[in-house]
């Protein structure tokens, strides 16, 4: 009975405060595109805890106790608005508003304009409705709310770009050499000479703030546009301090837990962190140079080599991953200053299986290899990023380094016939590789307001970089397969060869400029520069293994002890290791691309915008190589110098609120990745030979 009388009497309390509450409602617009609906804006009760945000279609709805209140209406990159209202027992008071973008008189949003917290959704979207090219971004806020790990997942939720296996991003079809990358508006290297920019799966979208994709040429991104321009947008200014850690564990599908081969130097403690290049590297008995030919002593080829031809049989874990963010945020009188600091590290293994076949030329279709390749990756990933940045009411500055370092060990079979020989079916090419990159980027860039109005600007960045990419001790050999355990084979031909590639670029400076005028009404004109230097050097080493007998040329081999019968061989002088370099081991390429451009937005009316500019881009490249040949031979050189004049126009027009229509047309051009420009003959266990070259 108590608890009837108790309830009874709440109701009737929540009743009588419900009559003695008052309603403020209303629609909030937005004044810079002819007062459309507003959503996601903010309507706070000031000095309470009582807000509340628009819906779709700009309305919202507040409900206060009777009394003297200020309404305050925000929205990210708009002048705050308050407004005075009394409201009495049960009344109901529409108050609508109309936000503008203003001069930005508030300290907050000032920081904002500079990027601080442009990474929320709301503020995305209505820079993707601005825009008048054709531009998406997605950022830290929805990456996290929908759980991305890394850049290239991210850029997946973009529309028009799809994820093709091994081969990339695709964007409207194109892939990965038609697209180019910056990091902070600023031009980076790739650290794998065979892509056109910096695998993004490598980048954890721990350190980045936004990430803005291109799909229109502008005149201030660089001529070398087909596809789309990535910009990363790093975090390097937390908007509040933040400490986490992160630990994750993942189960692939017909990868984990399943039989997998690992070479031996990688089932270990190194090997798991991907530590394992420097025992795999070319012997220093070997020099600096392949000529003369080096031909080690018994002991020397025992002793030289820190890694072999061996691998493991095992069954593949989880993935792992584990990373851990820091970041401060200090307020210094009228200046603000933080920085941030963040390590991640993952690891996956993954499994591939199913046809690799080479036509042969003639007039019906053959194969003159058919194989089963099967494929066991195991990838670590390690990246790091320090920022620190300090920002007044004019100026920003900010500052980053970047750090990437990746690791894919690798175990190749092919089974079948090479050679049109097919009535050998179980002839195995078995190789062991490991690829390594590393990239390392500092980067100091900022943005100055010339004028209290904000009327003026510039901003500018430098960047320098570091890369490389290395396949040390990429190792195979060939034979007849009998079982997993046996294999019929010779020391004959290039069986049992080492390869040795590195390609690295010894310095990679990166700069741009820029003045921005606003002018008339809401026009605005730029004038700026951007441009890049990079200098790249390739190694290509082979070793061979010899025979020094004519005796018994073939045996049975068991591969997961191949190293002690290598071993046993070399002691008893049956076989050598023999420097088998060609004179084009090494190549060149100086590349230097700059660029002026001026750039202009005419707003002609609510509805209509226009951006219209031209580029002038000059590019220069030379590479130097030798023939395959006589090692004393001078090196050729090969020259580009190509000056591009690249228009560009964008048009939108808004023809409702929802609905916006935009045209662009624009001149660009494409320029090679760094191994199409590289003189460079990759020769492969199937006897087929990697070469692209355009120069």
């Amino acid at each position: 009975m108590k608890l009837k009388f108790i309830a009874i009497l709440l109701f009737v309390c929540s009743i009588v405060v419900a009559q003695n509450k008052g309603k403020i409602s209303g629609v909030i617009t937005d004044k810079d595109t002819n007062n459309a609906s507003l959503p996601f804006a903010n309507a706070t009760i000031k000095g309470t805890k009582i807000a509340t945000t628009s819906d779709e279609k700009g309305k919202y709805t507040l409900s206060v106790t009777p009394g003297n209140y200020i309404i305050v209406f925000s929205f990210l990159g708009y002048e705050n608005i308050e407004v005075p209202v009394t409201i009495k027992s049960g009344e109901e008071i529409i108050i609508n508003k109309a936000l503008g973008s203003g001069s930005y008189t508030l300290q907050d949003v000032v920081v904002k304009s500079n990027g601080g917290n442009r990474e929320k959704e709301t503020a995305l979207l209505l820079d993707q409705k601005k825009a008048v090219e054709i531009k998406q971004s997605i950022g830290a806020q929805e990456m996290s709310r929908k759980g991305i790990s890394d850049v290239e997942e991210g850029l997946t939720k973009i529309t028009g770009i799809t994820k093709v296996g091994s081969r990339g991003l695709f964007v409207r079809g194109l892939e990965d050499r038609y697209n180019n990358l910056l990091i902070n508006n600023l031009a980076v290297p790739s650290n794998n000479p065979f892509k056109k920019i910096i695998p993004l799966d490598l980048i954890p979208t721990d350190v980045v703030s936004i990430i803005e994709t291109y799909k229109t040429f502008n005149p201030n991104i660089y001529g070398d546009f087909a596809g789309a321009t990535f910009n990363l947008v790093t975090l390097t200014k937390p908007t509040k301090s933040i400490t986490k850690l992160s630990i994750g564990s993942g189960f692939t599908t017909n990868n984990s837990l399943r039989d997998f081969y690992l070479a031996t130097n990688v089932n270990t403690t190194k090997g798991f962190f991907g530590l394992v290049r420097k025992d795999r590297n070319l012997p220093s008995e070997y020099g600096a140079k392949p000529y003369p030919p080096v031909t080690l002593s018994r002991n020397e080829a025992v002793n030289a080599f820190e890694s072999g031809f061996g691998i493991t049989k095992t069954k593949s874990p989880l993935n792992t991953s584990f990373g851990i963010l820091h970041g401060e945020k200090f307020n210094i009188k009228d200046s603000k200053l933080s920085y941030l600091v963040s390590l991640n590290f993952d690891n996956s293994y993954s499994y591939r299986t199913g046809a690799d076949r080479t036509l042969q030329a003639g007039n019906s279709i053959e194969f003159s290899n058919n194989f089963q390749k099967t494929t066991y990756d195991y990838k670590t990933n390690l990246s790091s990023i320090l920022g620190l940045n300090y920002s007044t009411d004019r100026l920003t500055i900010s500052t980053s380094l970047l750090y990437l370092k990746s690791t894919d060990s690798q175990i190749q079979d092919q089974l079948g016939y090479q050679n049109n020989q097919k009535d050998v079916e179980n002839y195995l090419i078995r190789t062991n590789q490991l690829d390594e990159s590393n990239f390392l980027n500092g980067q100091l860039f900022g943005e100055y307001f010339l004028t209290s109005n904000k009327n003026q600007s510039i901003k500018g960045g430098l960047s320098l970089a570091k890369t490389g990419y290395n396949q040390p001790d990429r190792n195979s050999f060939t034979g007849s397969q009998v079982s997993e355990t046996e294999i019929n084979t010779s020391y004959g031909g290039n069986n049992f060869l080492r390869q040795y590639l590195d390609i690295n670029s010894e310095m990679f400076t990166s700069a741009f400029f820029e003045y921005n005028l606003k002018f008339g009404k809401n026009h605005k004109l730029s004038l700026g520069y951007n441009g890049n230097h990079n200098f790249t050097i390739s190694k290509y080493r082979l070793i061979q293994t010899t025979k020094n007998f004519n005796s018994n040329s073939n045996f049975v081999l068991n591969p997961f002890e191949i190293d002690s019968k290598l071993t046993e061989d070399i002691l008893d002088y049956e076989i050598s290791f023999q420097e088998a370099s060609n004179a084009n081991w090494k190549s060149k390429l100086e590349e230097t691309i700059n660029s002026g451009y001026t750039n202009v937005f005419f707003k002609f009316s609510e509805k209509f915008d226009v951006n219209a500019g031209l580029r002038v881009e000059k590019y220069d490249r030379i590479t130097k190589y030798k023939d395959i040949g006589n090692f004393d031979q001078n090196y050729k050189k090969n020259t580009t110098n190509d000056i591009y004049f690249l228009p560009s126009a964008n048009a939108k027009y808004s023809i409702s609120e929802i609905a916006n229509f935009r045209f662009a047309v624009s001149q660009t051009y494409t320029k090679p990745v760094v191994m199409e420009a590289f003189p460079l003959q990759l020769v492969n266990p199937d006897g087929t030979v990697f070469q692209e070259i355009r120069i």
